[in-house]
């Protein structure tokens, strides 16, 4: 029995399987019908790059809008950020006339009508009140600088609301309205406006004059001015 094992471990000793046949034998079983399963459909994960890349422009999104939220609520703009904006609308005309004199509630400005000429020319003078106006008294002075002569005239107020007078003083035509007794003048702004000739050529309007007085809840104000050129 001893010899007979000591046989036995030379012999396996030297045994030297057959790699090659026996991986032959392996891939001939396997490749045969019936003897494993179908494979399951496999999923494969969305590339980790895509969705990198979709996540890192989300977040750049974000940043940016908070950027942008931060540069508006400190009222200036992030020198990093720039905002594009698209032009609106020009907004209307404002309430308010453009610069001239104001005294509390009242405000005014006056001007030379753009469509005066050589021979006629035409004074435009608006009034603003926040508050409504039980007496008003306006006057409008054009110096004589030549041939000035009444023509007409008008206010964007009811004619028979006011008592009207035009005559001639020294250097000067004036015209003068006078709120009329138990009538107000509501609150916005009213153009009253005076037309006249004079003598060929262009006019200078650099001595004409207006004044006005009103009185609006119990208290009395008064504006005065003159008459830029057509604009």
């Amino acid at each position: 029995m001893d010899d007979l094992h000591g046989r036995l471990k030379e012999t396996a000793r030297a045994h030297r399987p057959d790699r090659e046949r026996m991986l032959a034998r392996v891939e001939r079983g396997m490749a045969a019908p019936g003897t494993h399963p179908a494979r399951a459909p496999v999923h494969r994960p969305a590339s980790w790059f895509r969705v990198a890349t979709a996540t890192a422009a989300a977040v750049g999104v974000l940043a940016a809008g908070a950027l942008v939220l931060a540069a508006v609520m400190d009222g200036g703009t992030d020198p990093a950020v720039t905002v594009a904006t698209t032009p609106g609308p020009a907004s209307g005309t404002p309430d308010s006339p453009p610069a001239g004199a104001r005294d509390g509630f009242l405000r005014s400005d006056g001007v030379v009508d753009p469509n005066s000429n050589a021979y006629w020319a035409q004074s435009n003078l608006t009034l603003g009140t926040d508050r409504p106006l039980t007496s008003l008294t306006l006057e409008l002075r054009v110096a004589q600088t030549g041939g000035v002569r009444n023509t007409g005239s008008w206010r964007s107020l009811p004619e028979e609301d006011f008592t009207l007078s035009v005559r001639p003083e020294t250097g000067a035509l004036v015209y003068r309205w006078t709120l009329k007794d138990g009538v107000t003048v509501p609150a916005g702004e009213h153009v009253f406006a005076a037309q006249y000739d004079h003598a060929e050529g262009a006019r200078d309007a650099g001595d004409d004059r207006y004044t006005a007085l009103a009185t609006g809840s119990g208290r009395t104000v008064e504006v005065r001015g003159d008459f830029t050129a057509a604009r």
